[in-house]
């Protein structure tokens, strides 16, 4: 490695740290002052609900660790331009791609090192912040999940939930079981599919058994559609489904095969098994849009303006990304394509903007 390659990655892993580590604590504090009202309603412990907040922190290091590389770029090539390093460099006969290398060979890095925390550390760390979060924060004492089944406990209904698609808000495979005096069975209904619509739930092909009085039998009815009242949201089976952050590569994929078997939709989780490779790829995206625009000419004279580009850079990249994945879950495009769309554009874009530069 040259000593130009050196000091190059010297200073982007000094400009990277402070900038990471700065956004990191400011969430830490920010996180931790919003939820205070809810921390001290709650049963958790001032030191407990700052180790809440603290598990996310690994999360957080490689959701905002693709933007901290995008303005450590920028900063260290701006900095290069304005002291004529750039000018110096280009003068001697070297090419500017020169300098490429290095910022390459650093988003290889860090896409490898946010693929390896999403194998490692993120699915314990969330696992255990969300646990938290719904069983001591919120007390949600009523609903409990296990992978993708959930129960819930609704007044004098106990409610079995074998799948829930948090994309569509779909539930399938329910059975709603109702508790007279002494927690006898007065009626068990059984629906394929249910949906919530105008506040309630709706449920199709319905059988529903209703325990005949002064009697062991049970009378049974079956209805294409019913509204049944129930005392949850879609919101509330949100925050309990299992999240695929707290999921693995290999996990999320061994879970989505186990779905589909079972006769559902797994689209949702499947976009995310891709943007789970799809996401770190951003990194490579990043360091090529930072050099691109801290080596412009404007970059020499204002390196606040060119921060600020690739914040705007950085925003269009989150909406287009954002964007395709929910086509993914409406299954308007294939789970492959809504996850790689935005970097496969992005990347085009990043190549032929550090071409004009140069």
């Amino acid at each position: 490695m040259s000593c130009l390659h050196k000091y190059w990655l010297k200073e982007f892993f000094k400009f990277f740290s402070i900038i990471q580590l700065l956004i990191l604590v400011l969430f830490v504090f920010i996180d931790y002052l919003s939820r205070m009202e809810r921390f001290l309603n709650s049963d958790i412990s001032l030191i407990g609900a700052l180790g809440y907040v603290v598990l996310k922190v690994p999360f957080m290091f490689v959701q905002l660790t693709p933007a901290s590389i995008l303005l450590a770029t920028i900063t260290v090539f701006g900095l290069m331009n304005r002291s004529n390093e750039l000018l110096a460099i280009k003068s001697s006969g070297i090419s500017l791609y020169f300098l490429v290398k290095p910022a390459l060979l650093v988003g290889v890095i860090f896409a490898m090192l946010m693929f390896f925390l999403g194998e490692t550390i993120i699915p314990v760390t969330m696992t255990k912040s969300n646990y938290i979060k719904y069983n001591v924060i919120k007390k949600r004492h009523d609903i409990y999940s296990a992978k993708k089944d959930i129960w819930i406990k609704s007044k004098n209904k106990l409610v079995h939930i074998n799948f829930y698609d948090p994309a569509n808000q779909i539930l399938a495979g329910v059975t709603i079981t109702s508790l007279g005096e002494n927690f006898r069975i007065e009626s068990r209904i059984d629906a394929k599919k249910g949906y919530f619509k105008q506040e309630n739930w709706v449920f199709e092909n319905i059988i529903e058994q209703i325990h005949a009085k002064d009697s062991m039998d049970y009378d049974v009815k079956s209805y294409d559609e019913k509204i049944i009242p129930l005392t949850f949201k879609p919101e509330d089976l949100g925050e309990i489904t299992k999240k695929s952050e707290e999921m693995s590569f290999f996990e999320l994929k061994k879970y989505v095969t186990k779905v589909e078997e079972e006769g559902y939709d797994a689209t949702t989780y499947k976009v995310d098994l891709n943007g789970k490779i799809a996401f770190p790829f951003i990194c490579i995206i990043m360091v090529l849009t930072g050099a691109a625009t801290g080596m412009r000419s404007f970059a020499k004279d204002n390196i606040p303006v060119a921060i600020a580009i690739g914040v705007v850079i950085s925003f269009m990249y989150w909406v287009m990304y954002g964007f395709c994945l929910s086509m993914g879950y409406g299954t308007i495009l294939p789970p492959v394509i809504s996850a790689w769309t935005a970097n496969l554009f992005f990347l085009a874009l990043s190549a032929l903007y550090l071409i004009n530069t140069e």
